[in-house]
C-alpha cells in the first residue's frame, strides 16, 4: 500500500521473520529529492509504528531523510500475542536482519544509517550497535530505557516473585505497575488517542515481558562505557517512565567521541508524540539539526571502507609488480 502526504510518499508491506512469523513494516520517503540519509525507527512498548510515529516519519521525510518502521512481535499490526515479548534478543534480530535488508540495498549502499530509539526503543537501538558496533553511523535516543524510574518499578520483593514465576506463566498479566500511558503522555487528547487505537497495548505488561523490559534496563545501564557510535540522547526532566539522571550518565560514561545530551525542562516522557505543540517542534528543531550536521560532513564509515579496500588493492598490484 503507498500514498502521499506533504510531499512525503507512504509505503506499508508485511514480511516473514526468520520463524515465519509476519511482521508489519513501514516508510516515509521524501518525493521530490535523493535521501540525505536512511533513519530506522524503534518505537516504544506497547506502540507501534504507523500511527503513533506518523507525525515523526513525516517530520523526518520532508526533512530529507528516508525513514523506515518495523513494529516488533506482538506489537502493531505484526502476529504474535498482544503486548507479549518472548525473546529481547529475537526481537533485536528481527529489526537487525530488516534494517540491514534495507542498507544493502543497492540505492542504499552509501547512504548514512542512523538509528532513532524512543523508550523501549532506545534500548533496541542500543542493542543493535552492541550487535554491530561498526555498521551504524549514529542514533537518537529519546527517552532510552536505561533505567526503568523507580516510580514504575514493583517492590525487590515482589520483583523477585515475579521473576520466578514467568517461567511458569510467562504471558499472564499480572505486574502491579501505574498506568503507563497516564505517566509518559502530557496531553489528555493524545492519551485518549491511544487508548483508542487498536494497534496499541493497554493491557498490564506481561511476566515474561516485564521480566525482559527490568533485565535489559539493568544490563545496558552496567555497559553504558561500551556505546561508541556518534548520538544525540534527549530526555524530559519530568520524565517518570524512564530515568533521565541515566542519559545524562550514557551522556557521561560513553566512549563516543561524537555524543550530545538535551534535558528539556518540564517536559515528559513521550517527547515526540504526547508533549504541548511548541515542545515537540523544539525537540524535532534539535533532532534536526543535529541529523543535518552529521550528514553534511559526509560519510566518514564508507570513507574508511574505501580506503581500506584501496589499501587492499595497492597492496595486491605492489606484490604482483614485485
Amino acid at each position: 500500500m503507498a500514498n502521499e502526504i506533504d510531499n512525503v510518499r507512504y509505503e506499508e508491506e508485511f514480511i516473514l521473520n526468520s520463524r515465519g512469523l509476519k511482521l508489519f513494516t513501514c516508510r516515509w520517503l521524501p518525493k521530490h529529492c535523493e535521501p540525505k540519509a536512511l533513519i530506522f525507527l524503534c518505537h516504544g512498548y506497547a506502540m507501534e509504528c504507523s500511527i503513533s510515529m506518523k507525525d515523526a516519519g513525516i517530520r523526518l521525510a520532508k526533512a530529507g531523510f528516508a525513514v523506515h518502521g518495523i513494529d516488533y512481535e506482538g506489537h502493531g499490526k505484526s502476529s504474535g500475542i498482544p503486548g507479549y515479548v518472548p525473546d529481547f534478543d529475537g526481537l533485536v534480530n528481527n529489526c537487525s536482519d530488516h534494517f540491514t535488508d534495507i542498507c544493502e540495498r543497492k540505492e542504499n549502499r552509501k547512504k548514512m544509517r542512523i538509528l532513532l530509539g524512543e523508550s523501549m526503543g532506545g534500548a533496541v537501538a542500543l542493542l543493535l550497535h552492541r550487535k554491530k558496533p561498526e555498521y551504524w553511523d549514529g542514533a537518537v535516543l529519546v527517552a532510552p530505557m536505561c533505567k526503568i524510574a523507580d516510580e514504575m518499578r514493583p517492590n525487590p520483593m515482589v520483583t523477585t516473585v515475579l521473576t520466578k514465576l514467568c517461567k511458569f506463566i510467562p504471558t499472564w498479566k499480572i505486574i502491579p505497575t501505574q498506568d503507563v500511558i497516564d505517566a509518559a503522555f502530557r496531553l489528555p487528547q493524545i492519551r485518549e488517542e491511544i487508548r483508542a487505537n487498536p494497534y496499541c497495548y493497554k493491557g498490564r505488561p506481561r511476566l515474561k515481558t516485564g521480566y525482559h523490559l527490568l533485565t535489559v534496563s539493568m544490563d545496558l545501564e552496567k555497559r553504558l562505557q561500551e556505546v561508541s557510535l556518534p548520538f544525540l540522547v534527549l530526555h524530559g526532566e519530568d520524565d517518570k517512565v524512564t530515568d533521565p539522571s541515566v542519559s545524562r550518565l550514557l551522556f557521561e560514561t560513553a566512549s563516543s567521541s561524537d555524543k550530545t545530551f538535551k534535558l528539556y525542562q518540564g517536559m515528559w516522557h513521550a517527547l515526540t508524540y504526547g508533549e504541548l505543540p511548541e515542545n515537540i517542534n523544539i525537540v524535532f528543531s534539535d533532532v534536526i539539526n543535529w541529523l543535518d550536521e552529521r550528514t553534511s560532513v559526509g560519510n566518514s564509515r564508507l570513507e574508511i571502507q574505501q580506503k581500506l579496500a584501496n589499501d587492499v588493492l595497492a597492496e595486491a598490484k605492489t606484490e604482483v609488480c614485485a
